[in-house]
């Protein structure tokens, strides 16, 4: 069980703060509640404690990881050269879902990689946009820094090629 004040990951929104935890009644029916910050997307969710599991809510990652992450980032094999627009974004869409830092980073390292060969199309662009922004924020709560330099670390990550 989390606790107030503590970092979490929530996938496909990215990091946050627990504030509070409170019991609500919804459609007649009591539970208890995590009431999650989540400061880069300006917005407050809450999420039941029985569910938090099942959400793949997770603590966030510790400095170590994140570093072991981000220093292999340009290392590995794009998995997704050979498929179609379709495909592709289905399968970076059920790594986003994961909630895995290593997936996120892949999603992002592969279409940056094709991003350097032609113009990614609008779909691939948003995804793109979002996996980086949904990294930034678990990089922000990790590092505790502002968002500004740990998009400048992300963006000195990805030129390296």
């Amino acid at each position: 069980m989390f606790q107030i004040g503590d970092k979490i990951f929530y996938p496909m929104h990215g990091g946050g703060i627990i504030e509070k935890i409170e019991e609500k009644e919804i459609f007649g029916q009591t539970q208890l509640y995590y009431v999650v910050n989540i400061p880069h997307r300006n917005m407050q969710v809450m999420l039941p404690l029985d569910k938090t599991e099942k959400l793949g809510m997770r603590p966030i990652v510790d400095p170590d990881t994140l570093d072991d992450v981000l220093s292999t980032f340009h290392s590995g094999e794009t998995e997704t050269a050979s498929m179609n627009d379709t495909q592709r974004q289905r399968l970076n869409m059920s790594k986003i879902k994961t909630g895995d830092i290593c997936e996120e980073v892949a999603v992002i390292r592969d279409l940056l990689r094709i991003k350097n060969k032609r113009k990614l199309g609008m779909a691939d662009k948003n995804m793109l946009d979002n996996a980086r922004q949904i990294l930034i924020s678990e990089v922000v709560l990790v590092k505790d820094i502002p968002l500004d330099q740990a998009t400048h670390l992300l963006d000195q990550i990805c030129d390296l090629q």
